[in-house]
């Protein structure tokens, strides 16, 4: 800990359980999930907000968590990509994007899930511009989309038959 800040105590529910701790007030959520949690599949890419492969849900809606203080979070539930699959099966989405070769590196992959996660809760059978959209503030820079935007269709399809 860096002298000169007060800690603070916060508790926040991610992935269903809930962690109290006392951190300094600087602490970003990608930190706090990170580095306090062990929780290493939100990745830290650009820490401008540009890039959002550090894209978790906060009370439901999507945030880049390196613009997000773990204090501001205080009292919230998060998902992170940890958080998605249940009693070992992955999330449709998570299958969607596996099954339609919607990766390359994996680097963007747990941001990109989770916007898509959010996409979809919003909007069952998005648009390509809806899908434009839901995932602009997530950058690959390994792949054209295509295959990123297979896989959302091919969850979007999942959902209706599931």
């Amino acid at each position: 800990m860096s002298e000169g800040f007060d800690l603070v105590p916060v508790q926040i529910r991610v992935n269903g359980t809930l962690y109290e701790r006392t951190i300094e007030p600087r602490v970003l959520l990608v930190d706090f999930i990170r580095e306090e949690l062990d929780l290493t599949g939100t990745h830290i890419g650009c820490d401008t907000t540009y890039c959002g492969a550090c894209t978790v849900l906060m009370n439901g809606a999507n945030v880049k968590s390196c613009t997000v203080f773990a204090v501001q979070a205080h009292g919230s539930e998060i998902t992170t990509i940890e958080g998605l699959a249940r009693d070992g099966k992955l999330h449709p989405v998570q299958e969607a994007f596996a099954a339609n070769h919607g990766l390359q590196c994996g680097y963007c992959t747990p941001g990109l899930i989770m916007s898509t996660v959010y996409l979809l809760s919003k909007r069952q059978k998005p648009t390509d511009q809806e899908i434009r959209k839901g995932i602009a503030g997530n950058t690959c820079r390994c792949t054209g989309y295509q295959n990123i935007f297979k896989a959302i269709r091919a969850a979007a399809a999942a959902d209706d038959n599931g």
